[in-house]
């Protein structure tokens, strides 16, 4: 009797939401091919694979290739720099991000507006190839733009900026929010879009200034889309963008201490030794630390706010 009193209610379901269903399969056909069925290649971590022996043939070597990881004179300076330009990503992404979206949501003119909108996005689908010689092409020492144009007009002398690591730092970073902050800025912009006017209304009759509409309802509205964006984002924390580091320094050799990270020395690890196994353990590694801190740091958001919490 309850499988036939459940008939009519999932015959219900389906004819309510059977579209959407179906607009669901292709994406869960995808993550499942793309992101779960691979995840049986985590053996490789544990083991001295050989292209000849296979996977589950190749040698068991245990907990070896992590070593490679930690062992090595450069693993604080690779830990150091991937957690602190991430860090410096999410703290300074969110700010710009938050900044922009809230002044493109006060921008009264609409087609100023949408121009505004398109002009920030443009450097988010532009390659990092294409960005790693625009940045090239303003760095060059001898026919950069910074040199040849700025520097000189000001009497100063040309600086070798794929020779002084000191600088980069601050360029990638640069880089970095430049092309990264117009599609979160797009994200916390819809967010925006989504508040109802009422409340700025009701805030105007009662006198609040500007600022006080920011602080008062803007803010607390986008507050859980921050939260969320950055649980996504600390989540990757132990990953960097693998173009912003290796291509747009153009791998120079001077430049290692600044801009190595896990990604780039397990290439070039891969590239002097083709040891597929470290590079297995290196993925699984940041795919544990990620994991780890997500739910550690919604912890804390459901300790501290439980409706803002990811789960």
């Amino acid at each position: 009797m309850k499988c036939n009193a459940g008939q009519p209610l999932v015959k219900k379901t389906l004819r309510k939401y059977g579209l959407l269903y179906l607009m669901f399969i292709p994406g869960a056909v995808y993550l499942l091919i793309n992101n779960y069925i691979p995840m049986a290649g985590i053996i490789i971590a544990f083991k001295n694979y050989n292209v000849r022996d296979g996977i589950w043939k190749s040698p068991w070597v245990g907990f070896d290739n992590f070593e490679y990881l930690f062992k090595t004179k450069d693993a604080w300076i690779i830990t150091r720099n991937t957690l602190g330009y991430n860090l410096a990503f999410i703290v300074l992404g969110t700010v710009f991000a938050v900044t922009v979206a809230i002044l493109l949501y006060e921008l009264k003119a609409q087609r100023a507006r949408k121009a505004y909108q398109t002009i920030i996005l443009i450097p988010f689908l532009i390659s990092m190839v294409i960005t790693s010689y625009l940045v090239y092409g303003f760095l060059a020492q001898d026919v950069g733009f910074v040199n040849n144009s700025i520097l000189k007009n000001l009497g100063k002398d040309s600086i070798s900026w794929y020779s002084e690591a000191k600088y980069w730092p601050f360029i990638l970073i640069f880089v970095n929010l430049w092309k990264q902050f117009g599609y979160n800025c797009i994200i916390y912009y819809a967010t925006l879009m989504g508040i109802d006017k009422g409340y700025f209304e009701a805030a105007v009759i009662d006198g609040a200034g500007r600022w006080q509409r920011i602080r008062n309802i803007t803010l607390p509205h986008l507050k859980p889309t921050i939260i969320i964006m950055t649980l996504l984002a600390l989540g990757k924390i132990f990953y960097s963008d693998f173009g912003l580091f290796y291509q747009v320094p153009m791998n120079s050799g001077p430049l290692v201490n600044a801009t190595n990270t896990i990604d780039t020395y397990v290439y070039r690890g891969m590239m002097s030794t083709g040891n597929l196994g470290m590079s297995s353990a290196a993925g699984f590694y940041q795919s544990i630390v990620g994991f780890v801190l997500v739910l550690s740091v919604n912890l804390i958001v459901r300790r501290v706010d439980r409706e803002n919490a990811l789960f």
